[in-house]
């Protein structure tokens, strides 16, 4: 059994909790979608559509499937204002989620994206693909957002709100402050 197979099935047994605390600590599943919320909201407020969250297939899942207009490589080409048509410029993202607790053992998750793991990020984005010839023209690339997760104080999770992203990449969530730490753009290929 693979280390994905075996925290797959501790993160389905259930435990009875040992303290009032530990029924309200989500788990590393749960604090991963958390932090998948906030690189989601990010990417809208830069202008890119949510096409899927957590798409998945036999070979494996794509934690954000996001479409917009890659501002950065226009620029780069000298073409800010293109006049070709939307559908033509737009850049299909393919976004790997990790969010980690201070103190972690791989560089805040940078290092969870292995050859392996970018192996198989490559390999669903092509079956993804595959089954939309509509997305296929579009040019792709595979980034990688580093989201930092803190346990709030019992006193300042009462002042925040619920669920708020703002442009300084922060939100609150379920007593947690979310933070991007770093958005990697076409941070592998093939």
């Amino acid at each position: 059994m693979g280390s994905d197979d075996s925290s797959q099935l501790n993160s389905t047994r259930k435990r009875a909790p040992t303290d009032s605390n530990a029924s309200q600590s989500p788990n590393s599943r749960a604090l991963g979608t958390l932090g998948e919320n906030l690189v989601a909201e990010w990417l809208q407020q830069q202008g890119w559509e949510i096409l899927h969250r957590q798409w998945h297939c036999r070979w494996g899942e794509i934690d954000i499937i996001a479409l917009g207009i890659d501002r950065e490589t226009e620029i780069n080409r000298g073409n800010e204002n293109s006049p070709c048509p939307i559908s033509h410029c737009q850049t299909l993202a393919f976004v790997e989620v990790k969010t980690r607790s201070r103190g972690n053992w791989d560089a805040g998750g940078i290092l969870a994206v292995s050859a392996a793991k970018q192996a198989k990020i490559w390999q669903t984005a092509e079956i993804f693909l595959s089954d939309r010839p509509d997305l296929a023209n579009n040019s792709c690339r595979f980034d990688v957002a580093l989201v930092r997760c803190e346990p709030l104080r019992q006193k300042t999770k009462q002042i925040l709100p619920p669920l708020t992203a703002t442009k300084s990449q922060s939100a609150t969530a379920e007593n947690y402050l979310l933070t991007l730490q770093e958005y990697i753009r076409s941070a592998f290929s093939n």
